[in-house]
C-alpha cells in the first residue's frame, strides 16, 4: 500500500496511491491525514487497504497523481530521530577530522533528534541565507515511520512497529557542524529543515527488497542532473532499522508517527573508501563524503557543497526500474 498527503493546511490530505504512483484516491472519510491513521492504524489500516486494492482493479473515481501536490507525507510529525546506521559513513567524515571511532560505534547506533514541526515538501526549495558561509549539503537516507512504541522494546519485538518506509534528504550544513558538536550538546542549527518523499510505503509493499529490518535496493542520488549515487541500503547497514527503533525506545516510548532515519546511506569498495560512480563505484550519498576521499586521495577537497541554483534528486526504483516513492526533487536558493 502507497500513501501520500497533499498540500492541506497543516497536515496535509491523506490519498492512496496506486502502485506504479499513476492514480490516487482521497482516503477521506476513512483518515483525513496520514497521523489520524497512524493514530488508530490497527483499525484503520484494513480500510485503506480496501481502499488501494479498489484502486488497482478500477481506474474509476480516481485523478492523477501528480508528486508536486504532495507535501512530506508528515509534514510535522511528534518526533524525528535520525540514526547514523552506516558506520562507513561516519568513519569517513571523522578520517577528515583527523579522529579514530570509537569501538562503541560498532555496537551501539548514534542517533541526533531532529527538528520535526517543519518538514519541507519533497519538491520545495531549500532556501538558506546568503552571507553564512554554510556548507550546504544533501544526505540521502531510508527512514520509517512508527506506530505506538512501547519503553524498552526489543529489536526483535520492534519489527512489527515499522508501519512504513520512505526516503528522506537531510540537509546538513557542513560548516556549522563542527563548532556545534564541539559544544558537547549536538547538532541544531546546522540540521535544517529535512524533506520526504512524495509518498511512502507499508513494508510488505516492498516484497522481497525488505527484509531483516532493511531496504535492500540501490538508492540514487542525481546532483545537478548526473548521477552522484547509487549505494545499496541494504549493504553496510551496521545497525537495522528494529536496532535503531530499539535504540530510540530504550528510555522512552515513541508515539504514533515517529519518524527514524537510518542516516547517510554509504557503502564501502575494496579499500574500505567509496568510489565516484564515473570510476566505476557506487558514488556518495552526500557531498561531505566525496570530499573526505578527495582529501584522503589527494590531499584536499575538490568538490565544493550546493550553492544556490544546484539541484538534488534522490529515487529508488524497483527492481522493473519503475520509482517506488517518487522523488525528492529539490533546488537550492539563497536569500539576502
Amino acid at each position: 500500500m502507497k500513501l501520500a498527503s497533499l498540500k492541506k493546511g497543516r497536515d496535509g490530505a491523506l490519498v492512496v496511491v496506486s502502485n506504479d504512483l499513476t492514480r490516487m484516491i482521497s482516503a477521506d472519510p476513512i483518515a483525513g491525514t496520514l497521523q489520524d491513521a497512524l493514530d488508530n492504524w490497527e483499525h484503520l489500516a484494513p480500510q485503506l487497504r480496501e481502499l488501494a486494492a479498489s484502486l488497482e482493479l478500477s481506474p474509476d473515481n480516481c485523478e492523477t497523481f501528480d508528486q508536486s501536490r504532495c507535501c512530506s507525507p508528515l509534514p510535522r510529525a511528534y518526533q524525528w530521530a535520525d540514526g547514523s546506521a552506516y558506520v562507513n559513513h561516519v568513519e569517513l567524515l571523522r578520517k577528515a577530522r583527523g579522529a579514530e571511532i570509537p569501538e562503541s560505534f560498532w555496537t551501539e547506533p548514534l542517533m541526533y533528534q531532529g527538528g520535526s514541526d517543519s518538514f519541507l515538501d519533497p519538491h520545495a526549495a531549500i532556501v538558506m541565507p546568503t552571507d553564512l558561509g554554510l556548507g550546504i549539503d544533501f544526505e540521502a537516507e531510508v527512514a520509517v515511520i512508527t506506530d505506538d512504541v512501547p519503553m524498552g522494546v526489543s529489536a526483535r519485538a520492534a519489527l512489527q512497529h515499522v508501519k512504513l518506509v520512505m526516503l528522506v534528504n537531510d540537509v546538513s550544513l557542513r560548516k556549522l557542524i563542527p563548532d556545534e558538536l564541539a559544544k558537547g550538546f549536538g547538532f541544531f542549527q546546522s540540521k535544517p529543515s529535512s524533506a520526504f518523499s512524495p509518498v511512502c510505503v507499508t513494508p510488505d509493499g516492498l516484497g522481497d527488497a525488505w527484509h531483516e529490518g532493511k531496504l535492500h535496493l540501490p538508492l540514487r542520488s542525481f546532483y545537478n542532473g548526473k548521477v552522484f549515487g547509487r549505494p545499496d541500503a541494504g549493504v553496510d547497514m551496521t545497525f537495522n532499522f528494529c536496532q535503531l527503533i530499539a535504540h530510540a525506545a530504550k528510555t522512552r516510548p515513541l508515539a504514533a508517527g515517529c519518524i527514524i532515519g537510518s542516516g547517510t546511506v554509504s557503502n564501502k569498495s575494496g579499500d574500505g573508501f567509496g568510489k565516484p560512480v564515473a570510476q566505476g563505484g557506487v558514488g556518495y550519498s552526500c557531498i561531505a563524503e566525496k570530499r573526505t576521499v578527495e582529501t584522503i586521495e589527494h590531499g584536499a577537497a575538490k568538490t565544493g557543497f550546493m550553492k544556490s541554483g544546484n539541484t538534488i534528486r534522490i529515487e529508488m526504483y524497483d527492481k522493473d526500474d519503475l520509482s517506488i516513492f517518487g522523488a525528492i526533487d529539490q533546488r537550492v536558493e539563497t536569500v539576502a
